[in-house]
């Protein structure tokens, strides 16, 4: 079949080099540059998403530490192991036992794919690991491994996978409208395929309502910002927002240190990019945890990035991290996902695509 796949984040290459791979005739169009957007501004981290077992989202958990393995053994120069600390004090919220089951499960979920088993390191191990941790009140951390990637280069690395396996890449083209028959409207005119995937992440929804097709599937777009401060050290911190159940990231990158991600409603006419509350939320977080303070002056650089969440939560903390694939007439609609999970929706979307073959 000749399938048309709109939108070059990961997600959309993903599904593009499955397809392709399947020995389906695939045209990829990406209104900007590939990987543009959303897919390279995340925490830069491949990971199950271990805040997510709150959420009892054990499905996506488990598939996302399967992946997150592969990444690591396909893409070694561009991907790492990360040792992260999970620190705690007096005040902290949660309570040890509960961050204990949750990372056992964590570990129980990635088996044999499994890329270090945690353990409880004491206040003075947890220094000597992070000296730069406040000392006052730490009673200890427990110490984790998760995946790091550059997430541009990761993402135009399968694009290369796109490019082996035959996909033709249309960057700087835009879809305009799509219809349930195939359609495929660009600047060029009307081109007709035998089903069109509309991956094109935050702006999915909008690609279907410019169609005059009603969404199955709402979205809500979440802005996430992050900060670039000095280099700290080589452990990254999961830490816990004085007097909030959100957590944030404070982990190495490229010789620097990142601080993120905030979870802040967002509509697609306004800019997207961090916010002074932003700024200042990140970096308060990161003072009451560190020494010596930062101060704005510090910020070497911020980004943001919109994820698109599927609706239905009032605090975006909890909003799911799954994805759901839904039919329109020939027009395929992906909605929701994470980075690590790509591949995997990658292969749910070629799946469907057989589906209605058979």
């Amino acid at each position: 079949m000749h399938i048309a796949v709109v939108g070059g984040g990961i997600n959309g290459l993903s599904s593009a080099w499955q397809l392709a791979l399947a020995g389906h005739q695939v045209t990829l169009f990406e209104r900007d540059g590939l990987m543009q957007a959303t897919s390279s501004a995340s925490s830069k981290l491949l990971h199950g998403g271990l805040r997510y077992l709150e959420q009892a989202e054990f499905r996506l958990v488990y598939e996302a530490l399967q992946e997150r393995r592969w990444w690591l053994k396909k893409a070694p120069k561009l991907t790492r192991r990360l040792a992260i600390l999970y620190p705690f004090y007096t005040h902290t919220q949660r309570p040890r036992w509960q961050v204990k089951i949750g990372l056992w499960l964590y570990d129980k979920f990635a088996g044999r794919k499994g890329i270090g088993q945690h353990r409880w390191l004491t206040a003075e191990q947890t220094l000597r690991c992070s000296p730069q941790l406040k000392a006052e009140g730490l009673r200890g951390a427990y110490l984790f491994f998760d995946g790091q990637m550059d997430d541009h280069k990761l993402g135009l690395w399968m694009a290369e996978q796109c490019d082996k396996a035959g996909v033709i890449i249309k960057q700087h083209t835009e879809v305009q409208q799509i219809n349930a028959q195939g359609g495929v409207l660009i600047a060029a005119g009307w081109q007709q395929f035998d089903r069109v995937i509309n991956v094109a992440g935050p702006w999915s929804q909008q690609l279907l309502e410019r169609s005059t097709i009603t969404p199955k599937q709402k979205l809500d777009l979440v802005r996430g910002s992050h900060l670039l401060l000095p280099a700290m050290g080589r452990y990254g911190h999961m830490l816990e927002v004085p007097h909030e159940q959100r957590l944030i990231f404070v982990l190495p990158y490229q010789g620097h240190t990142l601080v993120g991600t905030t979870e802040v409603r967002q509509q697609l006419e306004q800019p997207i990019a961090c916010s002074v509350q932003e700024r200042d939320y990140l970096l308060n977080t990161y003072n009451h945890y560190f020494q010596p303070a930062k101060a704005s002056i510090d910020i070497l650089a911020d980004f943001a990035g919109v994820r698109p969440l599927l609706a239905g939560s009032d605090n975006a903390s909890r909003a799911s991290r799954e994805y759901q694939l839904n039919w329109q007439g020939k027009i395929l609609t992906v909605s929701g996902g994470k980075w690590t999970t790509a591949r995997a929706l990658a292969k749910h979307v070629l799946q469907q695509i057989q589906q209605k073959v058979d």
